[in-house]
């Protein structure tokens, strides 16, 4: 049995021990887990799927359920800074040594089962939060739903929020067949919350297959927005007068109104005032997401990476900075439609500058060039050796008035807000 004292041993000696990144199927998890916690000793569960807007349900579920007082625990992927930032207790990542003795009694049990880095976090997170005794533990999916570890737990509600054309490669390339694997967390009897304004039909149809009581954003609950609020309605609850959602961008009222549905669907077992839910949506925060940084050149950060949340970047960017000359330092994984993200992005983008990434996914400057000459783009920057030194090229060029745009990447966002911290 392998055993480590520092958190990043753990983890490199995890990357290397399975052949896939990526290895969808629920029998390793669940057997292991069974060991672990033979009795299914389970809190409260909210499970959170969807293409876009998985952070940021889970970022206001937390904030709404540690504003009344709750003990939250929260399960998030990928980090940005940390390794720790993946697995919250009240709204803080758990300290090195917690995960460290996650990781051992999950080695002391795992016998020949093969996992992979991501089971190995899902399974010490559910570890952790049982343990700790939290009152709700907020899950969300890493890819798909059906084969995606979290969804060993049976849920108590379940939340998808938007499908859009992502993963294609696991998930199907079809919006028909994506729906049809996020809704596998769904559960017989149990709210499945569908924020996607217009889901595709396999989302119903499973939730009939399965016996899953559905409610649908625009027809079971709604939003309306006042000049400076806005108002929540289902069938049971009215909340008016809310605060603008703590995270930027019109898609977060859909995100916010499912999440608002989801508390009311668990309020018999967790009550939640009013005042708690507008304070949770008012105060919801969440690194990298159209996270603006005022330097002498602002900078906004986002981790889009796939047409669906550029369409969302595009949109802020013209409500928000409208007329600006827009500099971007992009990067993105080489599995994604990075030529859609250019087409999406160009309208808006007067100059790019790629950020090569270390991280063996990421597209490589050699493909980029390929991309980018099949494009309408011509002004576009190649030769950097690292992030910083595209984003110092991008913020050389730029005068007064501009904006510096990072997005592209999880792992790109990540360099930027280590760059900063160095600064």
């Amino acid at each position: 049995m392998m055993s480590f004292d520092s958190l990043g041993a753990w983890l490199d000696w995890q990357e290397s021990l399975h052949p896939l990144v990526i290895d969808l199927g629920l029998d390793r998890a669940a057997r292991v887990f069974h060991t672990l916690n033979p009795d299914g000793v389970k809190p409260l569960t909210i499970t959170v799927a969807g293409t876009n807007g998985k952070g940021s349900c889970i970022a206001y579920l937390e904030a709404i359920y540690r504003a009344q007082g709750y003990h939250v625990g929260a399960y998030s992927s990928p980090h940005i800074l940390k390794y720790n930032e993946r697995i919250k207790i009240d709204g803080l990542p758990v300290p090195d040594q917690l995960i460290c003795e996650a990781f051992a009694r999950i080695e002391s049990v795992r016998g020949n089962t093969s996992l992979s880095y991501f089971e190995f976090g899902t399974l010490a997170a559910l570890d952790i939060f049982w343990r700790s005794d939290v009152d709700v533990q907020l899950l969300e999916v890493g890819l798909g739903g059906r084969l995606d570890a979290v969804n060993i737990v049976d849920p108590n509600v379940a939340l998808i929020t938007s499908i859009g054309i992502d993963h294609v490669d696991w998930l199907g390339s079809t919006r028909e067949a994506i729906g049809r694997e996020k809704a596998g967390i769904f559960r017989a009897k149990v709210p499945a919350i569908v924020g996607d304004p217009k889901p595709p039909d396999s989302l119903a149809q499973s939730a009939a297959d399965k016996n899953a009581r559905l409610y649908c954003i625009n027809k079971d609950f709604s939003y309306q927005k006042q000049s400076e609020t806005w108002d929540w309605f289902s069938d049971k609850r009215h909340i008016v007068q809310l605060p603008e959602p703590g995270l930027k961008g019109e898609h977060q009222y859909r995100n916010a109104s499912a999440v608002i549905l989801a508390v009311d669907m668990l309020s018999e077992h967790l009550p939640v005032s009013d005042e708690s839910i507008r304070f949770g949506l008012a105060n919801a925060r969440l690194l990298g997401r159209f996270q603006l940084i005022n330097d002498e050149i602002p900078v906004l950060l986002d981790v889009g990476h796939n047409p669906e949340a550029v369409k969302t970047l595009v949109e802020h960017l013209t409500d928000t900075f409208p007329g600006r000359k827009i500099h971007a330092v992009f990067s993105m994984m080489k599995d994604k439609d990075i030529a859609a993200v250019l087409e999406i992005m160009n309208p808006v983008v007067y100059d790019w500058f790629f950020a090569p990434l270390s991280n063996p996914r990421a597209a490589t400057e050699s493909l980029m060039r390929q991309i980018f000459s099949q494009s309408p783009i011509t002004r576009v920057s190649f030769g950097f050796s690292s992030f910083e030194q595209a984003f110092d090229a991008a913020k050389k060029i730029s005068q007064e008035g501009d904006l510096l745009l990072v997005f592209g990447s999880f792992f790109l966002v990540s360099d930027c807000l280590n760059e900063f911290e160095k600064r």
